[in-house]
């Protein structure tokens, strides 16, 4: 009993030092990156996301490198080749990282505040994401739905986060207005995206555990559903995916 207990306590020692050892490696390849990349900022926004692949994809590999965390996809064959609109769980910090990689340079909507934060918050505006008033109300959502539209012109999707902020595994959020409002204005798809990052990565954890995150890209929703039963569908899809994975 007391070998076991000492096994555990060991495990969870190692797991934690991994821990810490990535925090301060993505931290010095995070400020690198932004300072060598500060020209960028007056050059297209193109080349702003190519620097930003490049960083997501160092900062996944340190993940896995020193923390174990890997992933893996579960519903591939329900991407679509064409810009759509993707609602997806959010968890943790990670799946903002994983889907700007994985799905050819999405715009993300997110609040306005973050474009604030000083350097980060720059490039985030010169790559075209598309940021919120959430205090604006009818004005944000019109112009929100009028920058997604811009997004799609420029051959890129779209992805919101239909609860407005991060959540706990197996808990969830009322959904908000704004993906009601982007996919009756739109026109186009909606592909539901469940994970279980938070199991591994939590909202405020310093902590990262090992092992592979799952994500769930669920059968898209066509367009031309009234509100209700799209918000009661997009929710029933999301959470009913999304707690069985943080379920295991």
């Amino acid at each position: 009993m007391a070998r076991l207990a000492a096994e555990a306590l060991g495990e969870q020692s190692m797991t934690a030092l991994r821990a810490i050892v990535f925090n301060i490696l993505y931290l010095l390849w995070s400020v690198a990156m932004h300072i060598v990349c500060l020209p960028l900022l007056a050059a297209p926004a193109p080349a702003i996301l190519a620097a930003a692949r490049f960083w997501i994809g160092g900062s996944l590999w340190l993940l896995k490198v020193c923390v174990g965390l890997d992933a893996r996809e579960v519903g591939v064959e329900n991407l679509p080749n064409e810009p759509v609109l993707f609602a997806a769980k959010h968890q943790s910090a990670w799946e903002t990282l994983y889907l700007s990689k994985r799905l050819n340079n999405p715009a993300f909507v997110l609040k306005k505040e973050l474009l604030l934060i000083p350097v980060f918050g720059w490039f985030l505006a010169r790559s075209g994401m598309i940021a919120i008033d959430r205090s604006g109300k009818a004005a944000a959502l019109k112009k929100m739905v009028a920058d997604a539209k811009a997004t799609f012109a420029k051959g890129r999707p779209v992805v919101i986060f239909p609860e407005g902020t991060r959540v706990a595994p197996g808990a969830s959020k009322p959904y908000q207005p704004g993906i009601a409002a982007l996919y009756s204005q739109l026109g186009v798809p909606v592909v539901p995206v469940a994970l279980n990052s938070g199991v591994f990565w939590g909202r405020k954890a310093v902590l990262k555990k090992p092992g592979t995150i799952t994500i769930e890209y669920l059968p898209p929703i066509p367009p031309g559903l009234d509100r209700k039963t799209f918000m009661r569908e997009l929710e029933a899809r999301i959470e009913g995916a999304s707690k069985r994975l943080a379920a295991g």
